[in-house]
């Protein structure tokens, strides 16, 4: 059904203040978690070291939030309650907001589609003061009874406006909505307690979540503050950033590629301690992590961007949730550059949690039966079982140890044995390795190809003769487009009439390589990148080329060559992630 607005002209007039207060309500106020969100925002900015956080019904009948801030004095209590009041900003220069809410309209938003009680006791007063305010309307001045600080009840959201309600999801999912809102706002507050009760049942509240206070500055107590609201397993799989360019500083933590996510659900960033969902920061996350993961992974980050206010922006988005920044490639430049140097820098480290993982695959779920479990070990109780003597159709060969080899001091250990001519397994001084010889090759000779290209391009070799490869008319155009860039790659190629190209050299990195499937393969990495950068397709292609220069599964290698490429791994970045994640 189609509905057309009405035709007849009215003349424009003023919207009377509980209009204004719904409409704005309408942008603030989306949601419970919303809610919270203004009013905690609200605590922080008093000062606040203690914030609690109560919700009845996924915060449809009661939302309260109190904290130990400075307050608000009873002769401005009322005027609080008027849209654009605010303590914030004087209004005379908007480009210097340091502050989370500077806009005057959460408090008289909140009281418009709700009951609304704000009690406060500003720093020094001999009593508290209490206000409600009921369909926009406020009543007068109360005395209470309240420490230092600012307690704010809201009851029956939306009741002033009941076709909100139908838009709301389910009491758990508006309950899980407040529970990450007062989680993403306690990471950039650690120096401040929070606690979260569900008051669902009057007779037996449950707390959900309880923060003491992180002494120190907010990077001394950051660690222990994600370690409590991300799980330990996210730290101790994550780099330490720290880096600073142009007045622009970036810290936090950024997750190995191993501990990559299914969905971008944990990926946390800041902006002058401003929770945000930005596009250029998402991206630059993004950007940063490209060849270190699969299409459907997501990194795992906890960064936060500190910046003279003066160049940004954070006014663009009713709720806040984006930013604007005067310069951002400059920002960008940042977030990726101090990313991929920690990534680098952490070399072959893998996810501690993969390796738990891989391990747990060789635990038997439930006790075997006797009889099968001896027939299963039986083999491997034979007196000195060597590689040598494994039952048929075992792949493997053992490496004798080198006189004067020695584990120690060798972050992947000395090869001991190839099994199904494609695990390397090494022995370090307290445990073992096991490498894949396909996807770790295919690392170093794409490191490798990047070095090149960054340094004065790709060397190339000459066939001594021409590969014509006959291509669909898609792949062949995509080719034939690109021939410039890739033979900066050491790729060069040429039409050779109807849909056929010509290859006449490959990069000399990669050696003896079949032409034919090379380029259907290059041709499919520019297809898939498409609608990404020139740089990004660029890496695309020069990962296609790794592939076919790499040592291949199948192949046996003499103890030297799996010795070579353990050191080689141990000198190179990412090493311990293939180029396909």
């Amino acid at each position: 059904m189609n509905v057309e607005a009405p035709k007849i002209r009215r003349p424009i007039r003023q919207l009377d203040a509980a209009a204004a207060n719904r409409i704005a309500a309408g942008e603030v106020v989306e949601r419970p978690a919303s809610a919270v969100k203004e009013l905690i925002e609200n605590a922080l900015d008093a000062g606040a070291r203690r914030i609690e956080v109560a919700y009845a019904d996924g915060g449809k009948r009661l939302l309260r939030v109190q904290d130990d801030g400075h307050g608000i004095p009873a002769d401005e209590l009322l005027l609080a309650l008027d849209r654009h009041a605010t303590s914030k900003i004087d209004g005379t220069d908007l480009t210097r907001i340091l502050t989370f809410g500077f806009r005057g309209e959460a408090l008289p938003s909140l009281g418009a589609v709700g009951r609304l009680t704000v009690t406060s006791r500003a720093a020094g007063a001999g009593e508290a003061a209490s206000v409600t305010v009921r369909a926009g309307a406020a009543s007068g001045l109360r005395p209470a009874s309240l420490g230092r600080g600012t307690v704010v009840e809201l009851e029956g959201l939306f009741s002033a406006t009941p076709a909100r309600l139908k838009f709301l999801r389910s009491d758990r999912a508006e309950a899980q909505a407040i529970g990450e809102t007062v989680r993403r706002l306690a990471m950039a507050a650690p120096g401040v307690a929070f606690t979260l009760t569900d008051r669902s049942d009057p007779e037996a509240p449950r707390e959900l979540l309880r923060l003491d206070p992180e002494p120190g500055e907010l990077f001394a107590g950051l660690g222990p503050r994600l370690r409590a609201l991300l799980g330990p397993d996210f730290l101790a799989n994550a780099l330490a950033i720290d880096a600073e360019r142009d007045g622009l500083h970036l810290g936090g933590f950024a997750a190995l590629p191993t501990f990559s996510r299914g969905a971008a659900v944990a990926q946390h960033l800041f902006v002058n301690g401003r929770p945000v969902r930005d596009k250029l920061l998402l991206g630059a996350l993004r950007a940063a992590y490209a060849d270190l993961l699969a299409r459907d992974r997501h990194p795992a980050a906890a960064l936060f961007l500190s910046c003279e206010p003066a160049v940004v922006d954070v006014n663009v988005h009713p709720a806040k949730a984006e930013v604007r920044f005067r310069d951002p490639g400059l920002v960008r430049g940042l977030v990726v550059g101090a990313l991929r140097q920690a990534l680098a820098g952490a070399g072959h480290r893998g996810a501690g949690t993969t390796g738990g993982a891989m391990l747990g695959a060789f635990r038997a779920p439930q006790p075997l039966p006797p009889a099968v479990e001896r027939a299963l070990w039986a083999p491997a109780r034979a007196p000195e079982p060597g590689f040598a003597e494994a039952a048929a159709g075992w792949a493997a060969a053992r490496v004798e140890p080198e006189p004067g080899q020695d584990p120690a001091g060798l972050p992947l250990g000395v090869a001991r044995a190839q099994v199904h001519e494609t695990y390397v397994i090494a022995q370090t001084a307290d445990g073992i390795v096991i490498v894949d010889q396909h996807a770790a090759h295919e690392r170093l000779v794409y490191e490798r190809l990047k070095a090149a290209r960054a340094a004065s391009g790709v060397p190339g070799q000459l066939l001594l003769i021409p590969e014509v490869v006959e291509l669909d008319a898609a792949a062949a155009a995509r080719l034939l487009d690109a021939a410039p860039e890739l033979a900066r790659l050491g790729l060069a190629l040429e039409p050779f009439g109807g849909t056929a190209v010509c290859l006449r050299e490959t990069p000399a990195l990669l050696g003896e390589v079949d032409g034919a499937r090379l380029l259907r393969d290059v041709a499919d990495a520019l297809a898939a990148d498409e609608g990404r950068g020139l740089e990004a397709r660029i890496d695309a292609v020069l990962s296609s080329m790794a592939c076919h220069g790499s040592v291949r599964a199948g192949r046996q290698m003499r103890a030297e060559e799996m010795n070579a490429l353990l050191r080689a791994m141990e000198a190179t970045p990412h090493s311990g992630q293939c180029n396909h994640g």
